[in-house]
C-alpha cells in the first residue's frame, strides 16, 4: 500500500535500501536529494512547509513502488529545472543524460500560449503521454507528484482545488488504472471526490462507518469459514478482506442508479495462493460450497486485462444470505494488481541482477501504450482531439477481445468488429468485407462482447470503407480513419474538379475568341471568385469543375475585369459593347435572363442559398420554382426547366436550411450543437433531439438561417467536429 505519512529522507532510505543494494545506486539518490535541498532552500508551499518536504514524500511514494535509482532521483528533481533556474545540463552533468531526460519530461509545461484553459490542459496532458509513450518512469514521476499534491490540496484556494481535482479525476486516475496501479488510483479518485463532491463523499463515508463493525464481523465469519475450507484441503494462501473505496462506491450508485444497500460487492475477501491451478482448485471448493450469483464471474487469469490484471472474480452468497465479492489470485498477480506496470518496469535499471525482464516483453504486453505516440501523430497539432481520443479510445476501453492468435484489444463498449479491424490495422479496417466472431459468421454492426474472438475477412478488391460505418463504430480511432479514408477521396476527387474546371474555362474562352492565357490570371481569378462567394480562385476551378457555377457567370465577371484588352476585330468589340440584356432580379435574388415579369420564388424541398447551382422549374401558376439541380423532385423533369443563376447585385438576406445531425448519445450534446451554430454566427429558428430506439444513438433536426452555400459548409464542418456526432445531413424533403 502507498504510505499517506509523511516520512524523513532516512526513512525514506531505510525504504529504499529494503530492495536496492547497491552503493553506487544509494548515493546517486542521495546526491539527488541534497541537490534538491540545496536549491529549494529557502522555497516554500502553501501549506508553510519547506518545499523540499514534498520532494521528499514524492521520493518515497516511488520508493514504496520500488521503482529504481534513477527514477527516485528525478522524483527528487522534478522541480529544480522549472522553479530553481537549473539548466538540463547541469543535471545531466551531476547525475546523466538518462536522470535529465526524465526530469526535462516530467517538468511542469510553462510559458506556453493557448487560446483558453481547455486548451492549455490538453496540449499539456497531451506532451506527458507522448513523454509517457518514451519512457513509462516520467507517468510514475508524475503519478507520484499528483499523489502528494492531492494529499495537500486542503491548503489551496477553493477554486483551485476543485480545478486540480476535476483534472485528477479526468486525467490522471484514468491513467493509474490503464497502468494497473490500483492503490494511487483509488486514493486519486477518492480525494478527487472528496473535494468535487464533499456532501456525497461525507455521506457515503458515514454509511460505510456506520456498517464497519457489522460489515468487519461478517468478513471475518466468512474468512473463518474459507480457511477451514483451505486447511482441509492443505492449500496454500493468504485471506484478508478488503474495503471498497469511496468513489467506486459512488460510481456504482449513480451508474446503476442502486441505493448504497444494494451495492453487492461492499463485502469482499481476497485469497493469494501460489499458483494458476491453485486459484481454479479454490474456486472449485468456494462455488462448491456456496451459490454463486450467475452472470458475476469473470476470469481475467485466462483474460487478461490490458494493464496485465490478472485474477479471478466471483461473487457469492454466504449461508448467512449475505453477498460476497471474492477475489483469487497468486502473489505475482497480487503484486501487479497493486503496483502494475510498476512491478514490471525495474528491468530498466537491472536491480535484480539477471532477473530481467526485456523491454520487448513489456511491450507486448502493453501494446496499447504506443497508441500514446500513434494517436498524436493522427491528430496532428489537434490537442482537444487528441485528448478526446485518448478518453474514448484507451481510458473509457472496457471491452477486451482476441486476435485469433491470443493477442488481447482493448475496446470501447458497444465496439463492433469494424473498430476491432482499425485496431489491429487501418488498413485492414479499410479492405474489411466480413467478420467472424467466435467461429460464427456475424454481421459487421455486432457487438463485441469481452472474451469474443474475432476474427476479420479483407478482400483486396474492396473499394474501402462505407459511410455507413461511421454510424455503427464506437471508437474515436475508427472513425477518423474512415473519415481521413474520404477526406482523402475528397482531396482527389477535388483535384480532378479543380483540373476539369480550369480545361472547361480554357476551352469556353478559346470558343469565344479570347485569349485563355490573358484572362486566367490567378490575381483577376481570385477576384472573380471573391464576387462569387468562394475562399480561392481554386475553390472558383473546382466549382467550375463540380458544376456548382456557370462557365458563363465567372467569364462575364472575368470580361468585365479586363477592361484593357485590345479589340482586334469588329466581332470582339460587339461582344465587348454590346448592351445588357433585361434581366429580372426577384427577392429571392435569383437572374432570369430574358424573363421580366414572371414570380421567382425558392423551393422549400431543397431550400437552396446562394452558391448552390440551381435551375428553374416552370409551374403552373406559380412562376418559376428554383431548385438545386441535385434536388430529387426535378430529375425527371425537362421540357419546363429553364437556366436561373444568383445574381451578384442580390440584396443581403438570409435563407432556411433543414439539417439533420446523427451522433451517439451524450450529456450536454445539445447544448454544445447549440453552441456551435451560435458561434459559426447562424440563426437557428427549430431544433429537435431524440434518442432512437437503439438507446445509444440520437438524431437531431434542426433549421438553421445562414448567408449563403460557404456559410453553410462552414457550420457543417464545425458540426462534424464535436464530440460523438457522426454526421451531419442537409435535408431535401
Amino acid at each position: 500500500m502507498v504510505s499517506k505519512k509523511v516520512v524523513t529522507f532516512h526513512e525514506l532510505l531505510d525504504e529504499v535500501k529494503k530492495y536496492i543494494k547497491k552503493e553506487e545506486n544509494i548515493d546517486l539518490i542521495t546526491r539527488a536529494y541534497l541537490f534538491a535541498e540545496k536549491n529549494h532552500c529557502g522555497q516554500f508551499r502553501k501549506s508553510g512547509e519547506p518545499y523540499i518536504i514534498h520532494a521528499i514524500q514524492v521520493g518515497y511514494i516511488l520508493a514504496l513502488l520500488r521503482t529504481g535509482p534513477k527514477t527516485i532521483a528525478a522524483g527528487f528533481l522534478h522541480d529544480v529545472v522549472e522553479d530553481c533556474n537549473v539548466s538540463k545540463q547541469e543535471v545531466s552533468e551531476l547525475f546523466g543524460e538518462e536522470v535529465a531526460t526524465l526530469v526535462e519530461s516530467v517538468t511542469k509545461i510553462s510559458n506556453l500560449k493557448f487560446q483558453d484553459e481547455k486548451e492549455y490542459l490538453a496540449s499539456n496532458h497531451r506532451k506527458i503521454f507522448i513523454a509517457m509513450a518514451k519512457d513509462v518512469r516520467v507517468i510514475l514521476v508524475k503519478l507520484a507528484d499528483r499523489l502528494h499534491n492531492m494529499r495537500t490540496l486542503q491548503y489551496m484556494p477553493s477554486a483551485k482545488q476543485q480545478k486540480i481535482a476535476n483534472e485528477t479525476l479526468e486525467v490522471y486516475a484514468p491513467i493509474a488504472h490503464r497502468l494497473g496501479i490500483s492503490d494511487i488510483k483509488n486514493e486519486l479518485e477518492d480525494l478527487s471526490f472528496q473535494y468535487l463532491k464533499k456532501e456525497k463523499y461525507y455521506e457515503i463515508a458515514k454509511l460505510v462507518e456506520k456498517r464497519k463493525a457489522e460489515r468487519d464481523e461478517q468478513v471475518q465469519r466468512m474468512i473463518a469459514d474459507i480457511s477451514a475450507m483451505m486447511e482441509e484441503h492443505h492449500i496454500k494462501y493468504r485471506i484478508f478482506g478488503r474495503s471498497k473505496h469511496l468513489y467506486s462506491i459512488y460510481k456504482k450508485m449513480v451508474t446503476k442508479n442502486k441505493r448504497f444497500e444494494e451495492i453487492l460487492d461492499l463485502l469482499a475477501i481476497r485469497i493469494v495462493t501460489d499458483t494458476d491451478s491453485a486459484c481454479y482448485e479454490i474456486l472449485g471448493y468456494i462455488h462448491a460450497k456456496y451459490r454463486p450469483i450467475p452472470g458475476r464471474f469473470k476470469d481475467y487469469i485466462a483474460m487478461p486485462k490490458v494493464n496485465m490484471y490478472q485474477s479471478l472474480h466471483t461473487t457469492i452468497v454466504a449461508d448467512d444470505g449475505n453477498i460476497f465479492e471474492v477475489q483469487i489470485r497468486t502473489e505475482k498477480m497480487d503484486e501487479i494488481a497493486e503496483q502494475g506496470i510498476a512491478a514490471h518496469w525495474r528491468y530498466k535499471e537491472s536491480m535484480y541482477g539477471g532477473k530481467e525482464i526485456r523491454q520487448k516483453e513489456i511491450e507486448e504486453q502493453l501494446h496499447w501504450f504506443k497508441d500514446f505516440s500513434v494517436m498524436s501523430d493522427e491528430v496532428n497539432d489537434d490537442a482537444l482531439e487528441y485528448m478526446n481520443l485518448l478518453q474514448k479510445d484507451i481510458f473509457e476501453a472496457n471491452v477486451y477481445v482476441m486476435t485469433p492468435k491470443g493477442k488481447v484489444i482493448a475496446l470501447p463498449n458497444g465496439a463492433t468488429p469494424i473498430d476491432f479491424a482499425y485496431r489491429v490495422h487501418t488498413e485492414i479496417g479499410h479492405h474489411t468485407v466480413g467478420a467472424t466472431i467466435n467461429g460464427v459468421i456475424v454481421p459487421l454492426n455486432t457487438v463485441l462482447k469481452t472474451g469474443d474472438v474475432v476474427s476479420i475477412r479483407t478482400s483486396k478488391q474492396s473499394s474501402g470503407p462505407s459511410e455507413d460505418w461511421l454510424k455503427i463504430v464506437r471508437s474515436a480511432h475508427a472513425r477518423n480513419k474512415i473519415r481521413s479514408f474520404f477526406q482523402k477521396q475528397e482531396s482527389e476527387r477535388r483535384s480532378l474538379d479543380v483540373k476539369k474546371g480550369e480545361e472547361l474555362l480554357s476551352e469556353e474562352l478559346k470558343k469565344r475568341g479570347l485569349d485563355a492565357s490573358q484572362y486566367m490570371d490567378n490575381k483577376k481569378l481570385s477576384q472573380v471568385a471573391a464576387a462569387l462567394s468562394y475562399n480561392s480562385y481554386q475553390d472558383l476551378l473546382y466549382g467550375i469543375g463540380a458544376k456548382q457555377v456557370t462557365i458563363a457567370a465567372v467569364i462575364e465577371r472575368l470580361v468585365k475585369h479586363k477592361v484593357s484588352i485590345p479589340l482586334d476585330n469588329e466581332e470582339l468589340a460587339k461582344m465587348f459593347n454590346r448592351q445588357d440584356r433585361k434581366h429580372k432580379v426577384s427577392q429571392s435574388g435569383i437572374r432570369v435572363e430574358g424573363v421580366d415579369s414572371m414570380k421567382i420564388t425558392l423551393a422549400a424541398c431543397c431550400s437552396p442559398v446562394p452558391g448552390d447551382e440551381v435551375v428553374g422549374y416552370i409551374s403552373k401558376g406559380q412562376g418559376v420554382k428554383v431548385h438545386r439541380r441535385d434536388c430529387p423532385n426535378i430529375q425527371n423533369e425537362k421540357a419546363r426547366l429553364i437556366d436561373v443563376e444568383w445574381d451578384e447585385n442580390r440584396e443581403q438576406r438570409t435563407y432556411e436550411v433543414k439539417l439533420v445531425v446523427r451522433s451517439t448519445d451524450r450529456n450536454f450534446l445539445l447544448s454544445d450543437i447549440v453552441t456551435v451554430v451560435s458561434q459559426c454566427k447562424a440563426g437557428l429558428q427549430h431544433v429537435d433531439s431524440s434518442v432512437n430506439e437503439d438507446g445509444i444513438s440520437a438524431t437531431t433536426k434542426m433549421t438553421v438561417v445562414v448567408s449563403d452555400a460557404e456559410h453553410l459548409r462552414t457550420l457543417c464542418a464545425n458540426l462534424r467536429k464535436v464530440n460523438s456526432v457522426l454526421d451531419v445531413e442537409r435535408v431535401i424533403q
